[in-house]
């Protein structure tokens, strides 16, 4: 298909078609003129990979580390790859369009997209951001990187007013689009829910037009954040130029009544809809067929790459005594309830549906000499574990049958309309969809046969936007329809976990039935500022009831057996989620106390920390060794798995500091919405930055991470040019342990007489490097100076680089034994662009 002449194609358009492609079809296309030749874009989800256009049973997907992990491993080539891999995967599920990468900055540790995000540094983010999507991007599709700017927590995050100084806004939370758009010049830019000092992102011409077009000269496209549009003709005239997703409900006739009333012009409307066809062209240009059918790459290059980011991004936060490597021919056991769940994603728009998942029981069992034991030793769900794995079909098919209905349980003989078999007993139907139904109101069945393996008592719950019952054999054992409480399910649209318990006995066959309505079905009201996800949503589980205290001694007596224990512990896509914050920074009850026992009992225990974020570790200086495996994707396991043998030498660094108590977290007081605002108090202070400056004892620090080999650094060299804007520095990098690895050479500078407080130093340039053993390597990185030496400047609305002398502090951490060498701007200079 040929590209569309813009200019052509605008004067042919009539103002009601003009207006219709500035709003999606629906959740995930844009809107076809066939007349014209103007073909539908598909976009996708999202940060973690292409998700294609179905929440709900849709084509599994290359599921890649977390954010925070990618940020973790500080390699920008390797996540160049990654970023190819996301285009590749963004082509197979017939989109033009990948909805991410994230990159808003975790100023607390209790955000709960916190996992979604690269790291709590700007340049490290910008960095890895620009990486992903120049590999994305290179695959001829668009990456969208949002959310354009201060979406930094999900409490009331559709209305919150995200109060900030310039400076800070500057210097921490717009520096990474800013690097990004040096780096990368990403086709689509995502807006934000939240307001940024009063005005709402999706309409601040501050953010849009001043400063993303005008003043860096961004000239793709600008669309809203699902449902994060409040206005119609202010969004337009702000430059947002696509509202998501559709059937429109600000634009449409509304902007026909403002354009007839004289508030918005049509040139105002032709400038929008010329950027939605660069889009477009950016479609056509790709090859990528309209309404393409959705296709698979799961191949064993696929999972390669998959899992060399999951090893690359894993930190040794511990060691001690050499604990680590295990060796495969000694006795151990895997402890934890995450050794058998494969804690793959976070929650919320980011999850989707793997092409397969490993957990570090199976990985570790896969490559041991020697047979492996398992204790539960503690729980960590939130809500009980879904029950796909568990229920057969009738036929024997693992999962349960699903059947859709127009009609309710009451209607005797009622028509199914579709039958499906699923292999979970999550289903989000926002996006579902049957030619014989009209609106939203539909009903369903999922039906399984669970048969238990022990006697005893059995917990089943269901969270539900719509209502909902579970019968155990004909017997009523969760009622989420008669009342229901509104919770965090669903984005914040759904209910609370309504739970029931009934006694089951082992090797008998019981019929698990849920009758579903959708969500115009509900009897409870929504919370403000929360979108109605109309179609609704289900997710039932189920799990046989335990003691704490027994589980935790049968861990305890397991662990004296064995020569090696492996404490699998950390969080879940329960506790960590889009659509709500965490409470604080704990593990779930009684996982603590399970690690403080273990690592009383055996002296050879390494903890594994699964979190996007940093979770409360009292017992850190009982562990001999420590391991943070984020949320690791497809690999998550088998990279758990090649860390802890010593297949792979582990090499990730900390994207973001780890407090002692979420108390010391410079957000601690300000996070959250206040009445509907929230202060960022602690201004440039962000991360690391806080902690030193107020000299505060942290767990781990930014940059913090160990490997099976040490490293030395020798001959730092430093040259700053002003005229080129330049910042060199050189640094030799000898590995002077007994094997291969990779070490991180981190570049912060300090400057000597700034005019305002400014941070101890901040980060301006990273690389990571591979020496073999005893060898020797000459690292160079270059930067740009002004990006190196510069702060914002209120008084002049501007970047400045002071005249004077400055300093570069080159190590392995933020707090690593530096290198320092001073060097000296020579005269004072006001910026701005990028």
């Amino acid at each position: 298909m040929k590209p569309l002449d813009i200019d052509k194609v605008l004067d042919e358009l009539t103002i009601t078609e003009k207006i219709e492609l500035l709003s999606g079809t629906d959740f995930w296309h844009t809107k076809a003129i066939p007349r014209l030749n103007i073909p539908a874009i598909r976009t996708t989800d999202g940060p973690n990979g292409a998700r294609g256009t179905r929440f709900f049973n849709g084509v599994p997907a290359a599921c890649f580390p977390c954010g925070t992990a990618m940020g973790a491993t500080w390699d920008t080539e390797l996540m160049r790859k990654a970023g190819e891999l996301m285009g590749e995967e963004v082509r197979a599920k017939g989109a033009h369009v990948l909805l991410g990468p994230t990159v808003n900055i975790q100023r607390s540790p209790l955000g709960g997209r916190g996992f979604e995000s690269f790291s709590e540094d700007p340049t490290l983010s910008g960095t890895i951001a620009a990486a992903v999507i120049q590999g994305v991007q290179f695959k001829g599709v668009a990456a969208t990187i949002k959310h354009f700017v201060c979406n930094d927590q999900e409490h009331e995050r559709m209305g919150v007013n995200a109060i900030i100084t310039d400076r800070a806004l500057r210097e921490i939370y717009l520096k990474p689009f800013q690097i990004v758009q040096r780096d990368a010049k990403p086709k689509a830019v995502m807006t934000a829910y939240n307001k940024v000092n009063g005005v709402h992102a999706s309409e601040s011409k501050k953010l849009i037009t001043d400063i993303l077009r005008t003043e860096w000269g961004f000239d793709g496209c600008i669309m809203s954040d699902w449902f994060g549009v409040y206005s119609a003709s202010e969004a337009v005239k702000a430059g947002l130029d696509l509202e998501m997703p559709g059937p429109p409900r600000l634009r449409g006739e509304q902007l026909m009544i403002a354009i007839n009333g004289q508030k918005l012009s049509t040139h105002e409307v032709d400038k929008c809809v010329r950027n939605v066809l660069n889009l477009v062209n950016l479609g056509i240009a790709s090859g990528v067929p309209e309404n393409a059918p959705e296709g698979k790459l799961d191949t064993p290059e696929t999972a390669a790459l998959l899992k060399r980011v999951a090893e690359s991004s894993i930190v040794l936060l511990k060691n001690e005594k050499s604990v680590l490597p295990f060796s495969k021919e000694k006795t151990i056991a895997v402890i934890g309830p995450n050794a058998k769940h494969a804690a793959y994603s976070g929650g919320g728009s980011a999850n989707l549906r793997p092409y397969y998942t490993t957990t570090p029981y199976d990985a570790i069992k896969a490559v041991a000499s020697r047979p492996i034991y398992y204790a539960l030793g503690s729980a960590s769900f939130v809500t009980l574990p879904q029950l796909g794995g568990r229920l057969k079909t009738s036929k024997g098919k693992k999962g349960c049958t699903m059947r859709f209905y127009r009609d309710s349980p009451k209607v005797k003989d009622r028509e199914v309309l579709e039958e499906i078999v699923i292999d979970n007993t999550f289903a989000f139907l926002a996006d579902w969809s049957h030619p014989d139904i009209e609106g939203d109101l539909f009903y369903a069945e999922l039906e399984g046969t669970l048969e238990p393996e022990e006697d005893g008592a059995w917990e089943f719950g269901i969270a539900v936007r719509g209502t909902a019952q579970l019968f155990v054999d004909g017997k009523l054992v969760v009622d989420n329809l008669t009342c229901q409480r509104r919770g965090d399910s669903f984005f914040g649209s759904g209910t609370v976990e309504e739970r029931g318990s009934i006694e089951l006995k082992a090797g008998k066959k019981y019929r698990i039935l849920v009758q579903f309505g959708s969500a115009p079905t509900s009897n409870y009201k929504l919370a403000a500022g929360v979108a109605p996800m109309n179609g609704g949503g289900i997710n039932f589980g189920g799990f046989q009831k335990i003691d704490p205290e027994v589980e935790l001694q049968k861990a305890v007596e397991l662990a004296k057996k064995v020569d090696q224990v492996v404490v699998c512990a950390g969080l879940n896509s329960d506790i960590e989620s889009e659509g709500f914050d965490r409470p604080n920074m704990d593990h779930p009850p009684h996982l603590d106390a399970l690690i403080s026992a273990i690592c009383a009992t055996n002296s050879n225990t390494t903890v594994v920390l699964q979190s996007g974020t940093p979770v409360s570790t009292t017992w850190a200086s009982a562990a001999p060794a420590i391991l943070q495996a984020w949320y690791g994707g497809n690999e998550a396991g088998t990279a758990i798995a090649s860390v802890l043998f010593g297949d792979t030498n582990p090499s990730g660094k900390l994207s973001l500091s780890y407090p002692l108590r979420v108390e010391d977290n410079p957000a601690y007081l300000s996070f959250r919405s206040d009445r509907g605002r929230v202060l960022y108090g602690e201004d440039v202070y962000v991360g690391y930055r806080w902690y030193e400056k107020i000299q505060r004892e942290v767990r781990w620090n930014f940059g913090h991470g160990l490997s099976y080999t040490t490293f030395q650094f020798s001959k730092l060299r430093v040259r700053a040019h002003q005229a080129a804007d330049s910042l060199e520095v050189e640094v030799w990098v000898k590995n002077t342990g007994g094997r291969a690895g990779e070490q991180v050479v981190q570049v912060y500078v300090s400057q000597g007489s700034p005019g305002v407080g400014r941070p101890v130093k901040e980060l301006r340039g990273f690389e990571k490097v591979a020496v073999e053993k005893g060898g020797n390597e000459l690292v160079k990185i270059k930067m740009s100076l002004r990006y190196a030496c510069s702060w914002w400047d209120e008084v002049r609305d501007a970047w400045v680089m002071e005249a004077g002398p400055y300093k570069v502090l080159l190590g392995d951490s933020s707090q690593g034994g530096f290198l320092e060498k001073e060097f000296e701007v020579e005269k004072t200079e006001w910026w701005s662009g990028v």
